[in-house]
């Protein structure tokens, strides 16, 4: 094969798995916990009633929420596992760390001047600034939402150990900062993700798990060139995904596209 149809691993399937368990309990959070948030609006008790009613759809905010938490704990308990197991130490710092580093602040301000025609695009490696943003924005999300959703659900249990007045703030940081992660995801993530000009329609790396090595090369050119020099390089080499995951992942991907963004317009309407 040649540099350009050889295809490189960036993703294993128990990665991509967990980004599937990802958007898929959110998208649903989203679905069900819309018409709660502008219950005073004539679209939300037709979104609710072909979600089955609104006590249908409370049960299935909380089955959507069960399975984003798992999710959380089990990537948790991942990261500890390569940490002290498989002393996998660069998770903390170095170039495949999701952790901020000066370097993404230089490289998002060099990445700025390159889009006004002043600087070089910068050599990303396996992480850039907004995907680190994005990642941190989820587990932030998982801290103010996750917990105040906790509280609203077990409003007994928590009173042994917190105020009344805690739940109304509970209520407001639960919905708010859902909305906020949602218009979020629906805008930046899926313009970052998908409708950029080199990847418009759709992303598939978190479908397939792969990418060329003329893409990786082009993109990440730090990655690409630290890969080839540890010998990564080849032992990620793939032949090209079989057609059948390419249409799932097209199939999945755009009917996650499709439902986000019909969402994003309920959020506008609802708002203004």
């Amino acid at each position: 094969m040649t540099r350009g149809e050889r295809h490189i691993v960036r993703f294993q399937p128990y990665q991509r798995a967990m980004h599937l368990v990802l958007f898929t309990s959110f998208l649903g959070l989203a679905a069900t916990g819309l018409p709660l948030m502008f219950s005073d609006r004539p679209w939300a008790g037709t979104l609710a009633r072909g979600l089955g009613g609104i006590q249908v759809a409370g049960v299935l905010h909380r089955i959507f929420a069960v399975m984003l938490l798992a999710l959380f704990a089990g990537h948790l308990a991942e990261l500890a596992w390569r940490f002290t197991r498989h002393k996998e130490h660069g998770l903390l710092w170095g170039p495949t760390s999701m952790i901020p580093q000066p370097r993404d602040a230089a490289q998002m301000w060099q990445h700025v001047r390159w889009f006004v025609g002043k600087a070089e695009r910068p050599h990303f490696d396996r992480f850039t600034y907004w995907e680190k943003f994005d990642y941190w924005a989820v587990v932030w999300g998982m801290v103010i939402i996750g917990g105040s959703g906790l509280l609203l659900w077990f409003p007994e249990f928590f009173a042994s150990f917190f105020p009344g007045w805690i739940y109304n703030v509970a209520l407001i940081l639960h919905g708010e900062e859902a909305l906020l992660a949602t218009g979020f995801i629906f805008t930046i993530h899926f313009f970052n993700s998908h409708f950029r000009p080199e990847k418009f329609p759709m992303d598939m790396v978190m479908f397939t798990g792969q990418v060329t090595e003329e893409e990786l090369q082009s993109e990440r050119p730090a990655e690409y060139e630290r890969m080839a020099r540890d010998g990564t390089l080849e032992t990620l080499a793939a032949p090209p995904a079989p057609g059948w995951l390419s249409l799932s992942g097209r199939v999945v991907g755009g009917a996650a596209v499709v439902l986000g963004l019909v969402l994003l317009v309920l959020i506008l309407v609802g708002t203004f």
